[in-house]
């Protein structure tokens, strides 16, 4: 495998490493505007443990693709991020095989910090019909990186998905392969009374089958529901009600969803 950081328009490497299950890019320098960190000699349906900055937490995830782009954030961009992320003049950045222990474990099989807004072949990923304004802070991205930090929005750490006053607001959470779960954590967003909040929404899983659940509590803390699948691919979380409540804004700082691979797979 190998780690490059070249800049978009010119592709001259600012700095390189390569190994064999586990390679660590360690580099002094400055990123700049249309910076890319590629990662390639990746061998595709596998899971590996990703880490694209030091600010940043290790992702487990599963890739399906020989080379994994990560563009470097910028400006607005940046601002969903911590702001020591891609800061300064020495950078760290690694990518290994997951050890089997990792893989098989009972976890959160949603969490991905090196999720992106557009990308191919990386799982867990999120997607919506919807994001606030478009805006870096209010991505469907935002509610897999980790950060549950409830009680305002905007920059990191409040980032959240927010759904622009759409009814009917939906966000989809890709697993790329079959997961078997037992639990979904749902943090709502609680910067009251700027916020509102959902009274119910509807899970909608790649089975076909259904769950509506109650949120009918006007709290900071996480709404838990104990909803088991087996062999589910994707769900999607929509038909969200919001509370009689006078402000137009709830929104999702994050989803949990504990479980492990399938037994089929």
């Amino acid at each position: 495998m190998k780690i490059s950081v070249y800049n978009d328009w010119d592709h001259v490497p600012k700095a390189e490493s390569e190994g064999q299950d586990n390679v660590v890019l360690a580099w002094d320098g400055e990123y700049r505007k249309g910076d890319i960190i590629e990662f390639s000699g990746i061998e595709p349906d596998n899971f590996y443990v990703v880490k694209v900055d030091a600010a940043i937490d290790p992702a487990l995830v599963y890739i399906t693709e020989e080379t994994v782009l990560f563009t470097v954030p910028f400006y607005e961009k940046k601002t969903s991020y911590n702001p020591l992320a891609f800061f300064g003049n020495r950078h760290y950045v690694s990518i290994r095989a997951a050890f089997s222990f990792e893989v098989e474990g009972y976890r959160n099989v949603a969490a991905n910090p090196f999720d992106q807004h557009e990308v191919s072949g990386v799982y867990p990923h999120a997607s919506a019909n919807v994001e606030t304004r478009g805006e870096a802070v209010f991505a469907a991205r935002n509610a897999i990186d980790g950060c549950i930090a409830t009680l305002s929005h905007g920059e990191w750490p409040y980032e959240s998905w927010g759904i622009n006053r759409q009814d009917d607001a939906e966000f989809t959470l890709d697993f790329g392969r079959e997961v078997d779960f037992d639990q979904i954590v749902l943090y709502t967003r609680a910067d009251f009374p700027h916020d509102n909040w959902w009274v119910e929404a509807t899970f909608t899983f790649s089975d076909g089958t259904t769950e509506v659940v109650q949120m009918d509590k006007k709290v900071a803390e996480p709404h838990v529901f104990h909803i088991e699948r087996k062999g589910i691919t994707w769900i999607k979380l929509g038909k969200l009600i919001k509370a009689d409540d006078p402000s137009p804004f709830p929104a999702l700082t994050q989803i949990e969803v504990y479980g492990s691979e399938s037994a089929g797979r």
